[in-house]
């Protein structure tokens, strides 16, 4: 296969949708539904899970929260919030024009991390598979299969948007100066001083991923940027 000139890779969550608010209304609902000790042992499975997997397991943790409440006929509820939650309405803004603007660019994919069931189920209803033409690449974890992303989309330069600055640090030290970084400060991890202060910048860094309708092609692959912002990052 021939490489594309530019491939973008695009994360999901807290990259294009607000994960972070989706958590707290299925929180919400948790605890409306079944009261404060069942969302408490709800998330703890959650992150047991996450521990042991190292991606959300939303509907794996409800299946091991049944086991231990076999008869709690409720739940049924509770599936069908996650698999009918409006994820369209938890894009963050500009989202999807970023993506068309990247299509007109060069070929856009997205690039996540997450199960075979609700998190293609999220991409599917939040609008994203049809805004990159259904190309979709979910793995466990996605910094470890780079080669198999390099085999189904070649190219001769990528462009990597994700809100976990440690990603964008293992994907820039296997490709170097074959891809370029882009870190949309959004959600819980792009706040984490402790993690932001064990890597490296990214070759660029945004408030929001709506902020990239602002800069044109070669701005990205420069990695240009504001020094007021640079200073409001270090701060």
């Amino acid at each position: 296969m021939t490489p594309s000139p530019i491939v973008f890779l695009i994360d999901v969550d807290n990259t294009l949708l607000d994960n972070d608010h989706i958590q707290s209304d299925l929180k919400r609902h948790l605890e409306r539904e079944f009261g404060v000790a069942a969302r408490d042992r709800y998330w703890a499975i959650l992150e047991e899970l996450f521990t042991d997997l190292g991606y959300r397991d939303y509907l794996g943790a409800l299946q091991r929260y049944r086991v231990e409440h076999p008869q709690d006929i409720h739940l049924l509820s509770m599936s069908s919030f996650l698999v009918d939650y409006p994820f369209a309405n938890r894009l963050y803004p500009g989202s999807l024009d970023v993506l068309e603007r990247f299509r007109s660019w060069g070929r856009t994919v997205i690039l996540s991390d997450g199960d075979v069931v609700f998190q293609p189920r999220k991409i599917e209803r939040s609008g994203i598979f049809e805004a990159v033409e259904g190309n979709v690449l979910i793995y466990i974890h996605k910094e470890e299969a780079l080669d198999d992303v390099e085999r189904r989309y070649p190219a001769e330069h990528y462009v990597l948007v994700d809100d976990k600055l440690n990603i964008l640090t293992t994907v820039k030290k296997a490709w170097n100066s074959h891809v370029t970084t882009v870190f949309p400060r959004q959600g819980q991890y792009a706040h984490d001083r402790n993690l932001i202060a064990q890597c490296p910048s990214a070759d660029l860094t945004v408030k929001r991923i709506g902020d990239l309708l602002d800069y044109d092609l070669p701005a990205i692959l420069a990695g240009q940027q504001s020094v007021q912002f640079s200073q409001e990052v270090i701060r």
